[in-house]
C-alpha cells in the first residue's frame, strides 16, 4: 500500500451549503455524509470563487483564482499552459481518474461536437459527462444507459411545470459516476500506487429531476416545506441584474420565473432539489463502503463539496448568476483522512476553495506549484490552529449579450459584513451580516453606513490586489 494518501474528491453542482443534515437541514436524509462528517472536518464557512461552474472549477483545480487562470466565465476555454493539481500529482506518481463533469472547456453541442477540449490535466481515466441529456456520442453516461438497452428520459410532475421525474435511482447519472468511482477504487486495491479519483455528479444542478421514488416522500408534506427568502419589492432595492432575473433565471423569462410562480411551485422545487441531495448521498455512501471494503479507507483523504450554490428562489431569483448571496457562494466543504484528521472537527474560520490545491499537495508531500494561490487547510484540518482568513474573495464575469451586458462583479465577505462592486456605476450591494444575516437590506446607498462602505472597499481592493499573477516568478534581484 502507497505510503501517499489516496484522494476521494467528490464534487456536486450547484448545491448549496444548508442542503445537508449537518449544515442543519433538519428534512433532507443525508445520514452516509453527517457520518463523513463526524469522522472528519465540516467547514462551516466555505467559499467558491466564482458563482458559476468553469470559472469556480478551473479555481479548485488550479489553486489560483478566476481572474489569474484566465477561465473568467462558461463557454471559455482554460488556457493550455495552465497547471491543475491532477496534473501535478499525476507527475508525482499518483493515478487520477474523473467520472463526470470537469467542464475547464467549452461544453456546448455547436461547439464541442467530441468531449470537451482538454489541456494537460493529469487525468489517466477520464469517464466524460458534462450533463445527463444525451448531447454528445462520447457522453459516457449515455453510452451506458444504451448498454442497459435505456435512453435518458424525463416524466411531468403531476402539479408542477418546473419539475421533472428523472431516471430511476439505479439509472441516474449520480449512480453511474458512484459506479465508475467504485470500479476505480476496486482496480486499485492492493497497489503501491497512490491515485486521485474525481467523482463530479451533476446533480443537484437543474434541470430538476429526481427520481420519483425520492420525490414522492416530500410530496406528502409539501405544506411542511418553507418558502423562498424573499420579501415582497425587494428586487427594487438590489441590483438591476436581480431584476431581470426576478422575471426569469439568467434574464430569460421562460426558465423558472419567481413573478409567476406559485407558493405550490417554490415548495416543488425545493422537494425536488432535496430529493436529489438525498440520492447524492446515498451514492457517497456507497462509494465509503467500497473504501472500507477494500481495505483502502485509513489511508485516503475523503472531500466532498460542490462548485458553487443555488439561490433556489431566494431573493427572488432560481439558479445563479451575478449574485452572491450565501446560498450562490457559501458551499458545503466536508473532509476526512481516519487517523490523520481530527474527527468531530466543525471550524467556523473562514476558507476559500482555492485552498483545496495547496492542500492536497502538502498532504500527499508534493512540491507546490509557484503560481498557486491558495493557502493549504492542513493547520485547521490537524487541529492545530483555528485560524485562517479574514475575509474571503469571489468574481463573476458571466456575460450574455444583450441581458447582462457587462456584468463584471466582485465580492468579498469578512464575519460581519458583504460587499459587491460591480462594474455599472448604478448597481452594488452592501450587507451587514450581523443584524441581517438573511441580506434583505442593501446598505449600498445608506449614507448612515458609509464608514462600513469604505472600510469594506478597502478589504476588496486589498484581495483585489492579491489575486494578481504570481507568474512569472521572479529569478533576480533586478
Amino acid at each position: 500500500m502507497s505510503t501517499k494518501p489516496n484522494i476521494l474528491w467528490i464534487c456536486t453542482d450547484q448545491q448549496r451549503f444548508d442542503s445537508l443534515g449537518c449544515y442543519g437541514n433538519p428534512y433532507v436524509s443525508t445520514p452516509n455524509i453527517d457520518r463523513l462528517a463526524e469522522r472528519g472536518t465540516l467547514f462551516e464557512n466555505a467559499f467558491c470563487q466564482s458563482s458559476v461552474c468553469a470559472p469556480s472549477r478551473g479555481s479548485f483545480l488550479t489553486g489560483r483564482y478566476p481572474r489569474t487562470v484566465r477561465l473568467r466565465k462558461n463557454g471559455q476555454n482554460i488556457p493550455d499552459d495552465e497547471r491543475l493539481v491532477t496534473s501535478i500529482l499525476h507527475d508525482a506518481g499518483y493515478t487520477c481518474g474523473l467520472a463526470g463533469k470537469l467542464h475547464l472547456s467549452a461544453c456546448h453541442p455547436e461547439v464541442c461536437h467530441g468531449t470537451e477540449r482538454r489541456i494537460d490535466d493529469g487525468y489517466d481515466m477520464f469517464h466524460w459527462s458534462h450533463h445527463p441529456k444525451d448531447d454528445w456520442p462520447s457522453n459516457e453516461y449515455s453510452n451506458w444507459l444504451r448498454a442497459k438497452g435505456k435512453t435518458f428520459e424525463t416524466r411531468p410532475v403531476e402539479g408542477c411545470e418546473y419539475v421533472v421525474y428523472g431516471p430511476d435511482v439505479e439509472d441516474h447519472q449520480a449512480a453511474w459516476c458512484a459506479e465508475k468511482a467504485i470500479q476505480f477504487m476496486e482496480a486499485h486495491t492492493g497497489k503501491e500506487q497512490p491515485w486521485l479519483f474525481s467523482a463530479n455528479i451533476f446533480a443537484p444542478h437543474h434541470p430538476f429531476d429526481p427520481p420519483e421514488s425520492h420525490l414522492r416522500k416530500y410530496l406528502d408534506k409539501l405544506d411542511d416545506i418553507a418558502l423562498p427568502n424573499y420579501a415582497d419589492g425587494e428586487p427594487d432595492s438590489k441590483t438591476s441584474y436581480q431584476r431581470k432575473d426576478h422575471q426569469g433565471a439568467y434574464g430569460n423569462p421562460k426558465l423558472y420565473p419567481f413573478v409567476k410562480m406559485t407558493d405550490s411551485d417554490h415548495r416543488y422545487l425545493t422537494a425536488a432539489y432535496w430529493a436529489m441531495v438525498d440520492l447524492i448521498d446515498e451514492q457517497v455512501g456507497k462509494m465509503i463502503d467500497a473504501l472500507e471494503r477494500t481495505g483502502q479507507l485509513d489511508n485516503t483523504i475523503i472531500v466532498f463539496m460542490s462548485d458553487h450554490g443555488e439561490l433556489l428562489g431566494d431573493h427572488g431569483v432560481y439558479l445563479k448568476g451575478p449574485h452572491f448571496y450565501e446560498p450562490s457562494v457559501h458551499v458545503p466543504l466536508i473532509v476526512s483522512w481516519p487517523g490523520r484528521f481530527r474527527e468531530k472537527n466543525r471550524v467556523p474560520a473562514l476558507v476559500e476553495l482555492v485552498d483545496l490545491a495547496q492542500t492536497f499537495l502538502e498532504a500527499a508531500g508534493v512540491e507546490l506549484y509557484p503560481g498557486m494561490q491558495g493557502k493549504s487547510l492542513m493547520k485547521l484540518l490537524t487541529g492545530e490552529t483555528g485560524e485562517h482568513r479574514e475575509d474571503v474573495y469571489c468574481e463573476n464575469y458571466e456575460t450574455i449579450p444583450g441581458k447582462y451586458n457587462l456584468g463584471y462583479s466582485v465580492m468579498v465577505r469578512d464575519r460581519d459584513s458583504k460587499i459587491i462592486l460591480y462594474n455599472t456605476r448604478d448597481d452594488g450591494e452592501l450587507y451587514d451580516l450581523a443584524n441581517d444575516p438573511n441580506e434583505s437590506v442593501n446598505l449600498w446607498h445608506a449614507a448612515e453606513h458609509a464608514a462600513l462602505k469604505l472600510r469594506m472597499m478597502e478589504r476588496l481592493c486589498h484581495r483585489m490586489a492579491e489575486t494578481v499573477d504570481p507568474l512569472p516568478e521572479k529569478v533576480a534581484p533586478w
